[in-house]
């Protein structure tokens, strides 16, 4: 059976096992409070049937008093105790109403005491007509009186004689009760110890399963982690190595046009200043000649920027702090950060993060980012944010403007000579920003999403380790 049935048939026993006891330990409650009411109820009978018998006594002693004093301040006993017996007569009927039996006796016994009190009564009529003095009427009703009290006497013992019969049943009944009762409870409680080992015993086995299952998933999840860190790193490292050789190529490329078109360039350029010479003062062919000469400088303009942008650069090396640096290069765009009205958040790294760089020319490439940046964001909401940290051997530079952004086909040609999306840029600024880190022996990498900004990262080797 699998283990998760097993814990669910182990859970369903215990369940019904424990209904099942709870189901017994009710009955013998409600048997055990039963029995108490019963014993409860023997108790008031008794005290109750003692009561009625004080009042007898009371109302015969109060009546004694009479005859004896002829005081009627004694009858007020007697008055007041009739009320009495009458309530205590209906109190012992509820007690045992349960019980014919004592019903009956009971029912004897009030018969017995209105007799009795019925010949009082006429006793003192009797009494009182006869100017308070003793007559052979009255003492033939007080030695009948006296018969009935001994009744109610006779029938008041049986009845507590019953009762006390009942209480010790009732009694070994309760005794008996609180046995089957300790009984059940004592099974309920081994069902409950064995369910909770089973259900313990079960969840620790289910447990150590879960746990050597949750260390090999952690495990795997590590090896999973560790190989998309190196996939990371690889595809890092890939995209930097196909920078570089896009750049390379780049370089090639614009050594090689330059080299195709100057020498083309110059002879066009000699031969329109020679025919300019020649041709007539502010003729068509001199406008003509003018425009050919116009265009064959910018040209070489144009191939002299590329080959600078793309050519390999002498480095004026020494070590300075990148923060440092980074400061000078905000205070060279400040007229630009003051108009844009462009707010400027830095969050430098504590540790003293010193690159060894020609400071001039890196600080060339990161006013070329900065600008971007600018130009990128709306005016009064630009947020400029600039960070930098150390981690390892390496300076990391983060420039972060929440600007326009760019889509990914913009980002794939970003580098490239020329591609520029500015009405008026050549396209040869991130050329030569790109050429002045890569010198450095440093990285440069962008990232963008359109309509939320774009993010900048560095990468520059701290001096100790250059």
């Amino acid at each position: 059976m699998p283990l998760r049935r097993k814990i669910k048939a182990g859970y369903i026993i215990a369940f019904v096992l424990l209904m099942i006891s709870y189901f017994f330990i009710f009955r013998s409650t409600r048997t055990v409070q039963n029995e108490y009411d019963w014993v409860t109820n023997s108790y008031k009978a008794e005290n109750k049937i003692a009561e009625l018998k004080n009042s007898i006594g009371e109302i015969e002693a109060s009546v004694r008093g009479y005859y004896i004093t002829k005081d009627q301040s004694y009858l007020r006993t007697y008055r007041e105790n009739q009320g009495n017996i009458a309530t205590i007569y209906n109190e012992i009927r509820t007690l045992e109403r349960e019980n014919s039996d004592q019903l009956a006796k009971v029912d004897s016994i009030k018969k017995l005491i209105d007799r009795r009190l019925s010949l009082m009564k006429i006793n003192l009529a009797a009494f009182q007509e006869a100017g308070e003095q003793n007559t052979p009427l009255i003492d033939s009703n007080r030695r009948r009186g006296q018969a009935i009290l001994d009744s109610i006497n006779v029938y008041t013992q049986h009845f507590i004689a019953n009762e006390e019969g009942l209480m010790d049943q009732r009694k070994n009944n309760l005794t008996a009760s609180f046995k089957t009762t300790q009984i059940i409870i004592f099974i309920s409680l081994i069902t409950s110890i064995i369910a909770i080992l089973y259900s313990l015993l079960t969840y620790i086995k289910e447990s150590a399963a879960r746990d050597r299952s949750t260390q090999k998933n952690i495990q795997y999840q590590k090896e999973l982690e560790a190989n998309i860190d190196e996939l990371k790193r690889m595809d890092a490292k890939l995209r930097e190595l196909k920078s570089m050789e896009k750049f390379t190529a780049t370089g090639r490329v614009a050594r090689t046009i330059a080299h195709e078109v100057r020498n083309p360039l110059t002879n066009i350029s000699l031969a329109a200043e020679q025919l300019q010479e020649m041709a007539v003062p502010h003729n068509e062919s001199s406008v003509l000649l003018d425009m050919i000469s116009r265009n064959s400088i910018r040209i070489n303009q144009l191939v002299s920027d590329l080959l600078n942008a793309t050519k390999v650069i002498e480095l004026n090396i020494r070590e300075v702090s990148i923060n440092k640096i980074l400061d000078e290069t905000l205070e060279m765009a400040a007229d630009r950060i003051d108009l844009s009205q462009v707010k400027v958040e830095k969050n430098y790294a504590k540790d003293l993060c010193t690159v060894s760089v020609d400071e001039e020319k890196i600080k060339i490439a990161f006013l070329n980012i900065i600008v971007n940046a600018i130009e990128a964001m709306e005016k009064n909401k630009g947020v400029l944010s600039i960070r930098t940290k150390k981690d390892g051997g390496t300076c990391i530079i983060e420039i972060e403007d929440n600007g326009n952004g760019m889509d990914d086909d913009t980002l794939q040609k970003l580098f490239e000579p020329y591609f520029t999306s500015k009405p008026n840029g050549n396209g040869l600024g991130l050329t030569n920003c790109q050429n002045i880190i890569l010198s450095h022996r440093g990285n440069i990498t962008v990232k963008s999403t359109l309509r939320k900004g774009t993010s900048v990262v560095v990468l520059l080797s701290v001096a100790d380790k250059v």
